[in-house]
């Protein structure tokens, strides 16, 4: 499967109208939805990579899960857009379960490691597309989107450019604002800053981190510390299929537990080098 057939999948088998979150009272609120992980099962040839793997993200919230290679981060991803079923557990989102037949109340998008763009596509083509496909609105109203979501990263004026004519950087902008379009209630990052230089992964990481105001809830996967402490506002680590430690950066930074601070400083050590 490419990354669009995923895309279309996130967006076409599964969109239904896009809901706010409510209180109990019934009042609206944000736009964010709340995401459980429940005891998450999931071996491949007999090799176990998901152990029972709990986790709770809060409506509106931005939660980085980050962990050395294998550790599982992917497959639970995987996992949330249902392109891997669970041997074990379930996902809820708003207490809904993904595993569930039936449309469901809330609208996923994906930015993915490799953007993902079409370079046959404009910029505007590229952020528009589904909107266009799924006929949401007519041409000027597309246009007024693309444009918006562009400017929301930096990118205002570029609809008429082609994926070739820009930088890494650009082009993982391009892919949030695509992102952004379909007007999501969760948005799930894979490495968004993996290939780029730090002057652009600090850029990825400002609007990632500018568009917490919106409360629209985002999971970051990313083996990056860094940008993991500038953008969540909590953290997670994987380690052997498992979720070992939660907190805030200050919480993560001051952890004793021995799994967690090795972790940190072989990062530490990547940077300094």
């Amino acid at each position: 499967m490419t990354a669009w057939d995923l895309w279309e999948q996130l967006l076409g088998d599964r969109e239904v109208v896009a809901e706010e979150t409510t209180d109990p009272g019934g009042e609206r609120s944000i736009p964010g939805v709340r995401v459980e992980v429940q005891r998450l099962e999931k071996s491949f040839g007999g090799h176990p990579v998901l152990r029972g793997l709990d986790l709770r993200v809060e409506a509106g919230e931005t939660f980085v899960i980050f962990g050395p290679s294998g550790c599982g981060k992917s497959v639970l991803l995987k996992h949330i857009t249902g392109l891997l079923k669970p041997d074990a557990g379930r996902i809820l989102v708003d207490g809904e379960d993904l595993t569930a037949e039936g449309p469901q109340r809330f609208r996923m998008a994906m930015v993915f490691q490799s953007s993902a763009l079409f370079n046959s596509l404009s910029v505007g083509e590229n952020v528009g597309l589904w909107l266009k496909e799924h006929r949401v609105a007519d041409a000027g109203g597309i246009a007024r989107v693309v444009a918006s979501q562009l400017e929301r990263v930096g990118l205002a004026g570029l609809e008429a450019a082609m994926p070739a004519e820009l930088s890494g950087g650009m082009k993982k902008r391009v892919s949030i604002a695509r992102a952004l379009a379909v007007s999501p209630n969760l948005i799930l990052y894979d490495e968004p800053t993996a290939g780029l230089d730090p002057v652009l992964t600090e850029q990825i990481g400002k609007v990632i981190a500018d568009l917490k105001q919106l409360r629209i809830t985002s999971l970051v996967v990313t083996h990056d510390l860094n940008l993991g402490f500038a953008v969540g506002d909590r953290l997670g680590m994987i380690h052997e299929g498992r979720l070992v430690q939660v907190g805030t950066a200050a919480e993560i930074r001051a952890t004793t537990n021995p799994v967690v601070r090795a972790f940190i400083s072989t990062q530490m050590k990547i940077v300094a080098a």
